[in-house]
Protein backbone atom coordinates (compact mmCIF):
# COMPACT_ATOMS: atom_id res chain seq x y z
CA UNK A 1 0.00 0.00 0.00
CA UNK A 2 1.43 3.52 -0.93
CA UNK A 3 2.45 5.85 1.83
CA UNK A 4 0.60 9.07 1.14
CA UNK A 5 1.67 10.76 4.21
CA UNK A 6 -1.48 11.18 5.83
CA UNK A 7 -3.83 8.99 7.45
CA UNK A 8 -7.32 8.95 8.17
CA UNK A 9 -7.67 7.86 11.84
CA UNK A 10 -10.70 5.33 13.03
CA UNK A 11 -11.82 7.88 15.76
CA UNK A 12 -12.61 10.27 13.12
CA UNK A 13 -14.89 8.02 10.82
CA UNK A 14 -18.33 8.41 10.42
CA UNK A 15 -20.52 5.00 9.81
CA UNK A 16 -23.45 6.17 8.74
CA UNK A 17 -25.01 2.14 8.05
CA UNK A 18 -24.47 2.06 11.72
CA UNK A 19 -26.04 5.22 13.00
CA UNK A 20 -29.84 5.27 14.03
CA UNK A 21 -31.54 8.16 12.00
CA UNK A 22 -34.66 7.28 13.73
CA UNK A 23 -34.58 11.01 15.64
CA UNK A 24 -33.51 12.62 12.34
CA UNK A 25 -36.59 11.66 11.08
CA UNK A 26 -38.84 12.76 14.04
CA UNK A 27 -37.23 15.91 13.96
CA UNK A 28 -37.83 16.56 10.65
CA UNK A 29 -41.36 15.37 10.47
CA UNK A 30 -42.45 17.92 13.96
CA UNK A 31 -40.13 20.77 11.93
CA UNK A 32 -40.32 20.39 8.23
CA UNK A 33 -38.60 23.92 7.85
CA UNK A 34 -35.15 21.96 9.36
CA UNK A 35 -35.04 20.55 5.58
CA UNK A 36 -34.48 23.82 4.49
CA UNK A 37 -31.16 24.83 6.12
CA UNK A 38 -28.39 25.04 4.17
CA UNK A 39 -25.62 25.18 7.22
CA UNK A 40 -24.91 28.69 6.17
CA UNK A 41 -23.70 29.54 9.83
CA UNK A 42 -25.53 32.72 10.02
CA UNK A 43 -27.18 31.59 13.03
CA UNK A 44 -24.04 30.41 14.82
CA UNK A 45 -22.82 34.09 14.09
CA UNK A 46 -25.50 35.82 16.04
CA UNK A 47 -26.51 33.27 18.66
CA UNK A 48 -26.64 34.58 22.10
CA UNK A 49 -25.26 32.12 24.14
CA UNK A 50 -22.03 31.83 21.91
CA UNK A 51 -20.99 35.00 23.07
CA UNK A 52 -20.68 33.17 27.00
CA UNK A 53 -19.70 29.65 25.83
CA UNK A 54 -18.85 27.76 23.24
CA UNK A 55 -22.20 26.86 22.05
CA UNK A 56 -22.72 26.40 18.06
CA UNK A 57 -25.48 25.37 16.73
CA UNK A 58 -23.98 23.94 13.25
CA UNK A 59 -22.89 22.02 15.34
CA UNK A 60 -25.62 20.57 16.85
CA UNK A 61 -27.27 20.85 13.41
CA UNK A 62 -24.44 17.77 11.50
CA UNK A 63 -24.82 15.89 14.65
CA UNK A 64 -28.43 15.42 14.21
CA UNK A 65 -27.69 14.57 10.52
CA UNK A 66 -24.79 12.17 11.55
CA UNK A 67 -27.09 10.10 14.28
CA UNK A 68 -24.76 11.69 17.23
CA UNK A 69 -27.43 12.35 19.34
CA UNK A 70 -25.37 12.28 22.51
CA UNK A 71 -22.97 15.20 20.84
CA UNK A 72 -26.56 17.02 19.91
CA UNK A 73 -27.82 16.85 23.61
CA UNK A 74 -24.38 17.99 25.27
CA UNK A 75 -24.60 21.05 23.09
CA UNK A 76 -28.08 22.18 23.24
CA UNK A 77 -28.01 22.44 26.68
CA UNK A 78 -26.06 25.68 26.06
CA UNK A 79 -28.73 27.28 24.46
CA UNK A 80 -30.59 30.19 25.95
CA UNK A 81 -33.84 30.18 23.41
CA UNK A 82 -33.64 33.72 22.75
CA UNK A 83 -34.50 33.28 19.14
CA UNK A 84 -31.90 35.38 17.30
CA UNK A 85 -30.87 32.63 15.38
CA UNK A 86 -34.74 32.35 13.44
CA UNK A 87 -34.39 35.97 13.04
CA UNK A 88 -31.45 35.72 10.79
CA UNK A 89 -31.66 32.87 8.89
CA UNK A 90 -31.96 33.04 5.13
CA UNK A 91 -33.92 29.91 4.89
CA UNK A 92 -36.52 30.54 7.18
CA UNK A 93 -35.83 27.86 9.28
CA UNK A 94 -37.93 28.04 12.96
CA UNK A 95 -34.79 26.86 14.97
CA UNK A 96 -35.74 28.00 17.78
CA UNK A 97 -39.05 25.26 17.61
CA UNK A 98 -36.15 23.19 16.14
CA UNK A 99 -34.33 23.56 19.36
CA UNK A 100 -37.21 22.54 21.79
CA UNK A 101 -38.60 19.63 19.57
CA UNK A 102 -34.42 18.10 19.32
CA UNK A 103 -34.97 17.88 23.29
CA UNK A 104 -37.79 16.62 23.10
CA UNK A 105 -37.12 13.93 21.11
CA UNK A 106 -33.40 13.18 22.31
CA UNK A 107 -34.68 13.05 26.50
CA UNK A 108 -37.54 10.54 25.10
CA UNK A 109 -35.13 7.93 23.61
CA UNK A 110 -36.34 4.91 24.56
CA UNK A 111 -40.33 5.75 24.04
CA UNK A 112 -41.42 4.20 20.49
CA UNK A 113 -42.70 6.44 17.86
CA UNK A 114 -46.41 6.34 18.14
CA UNK A 115 -47.64 5.71 14.74
CA UNK A 116 -44.52 3.00 13.61
CA UNK A 117 -43.89 4.97 11.02
CA UNK A 118 -39.91 4.66 11.66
Amino acid sequence: MADFGFSIKKTRSIQLSESSLLKFRQTVEAVPSYKNCIGCGACTATCSARQYTDFNIRKVHFSIRRGLYDDAAQELQKCMLCGKCTLVCPRGVNLRSLIINIRQIISNANEPFEDGKF
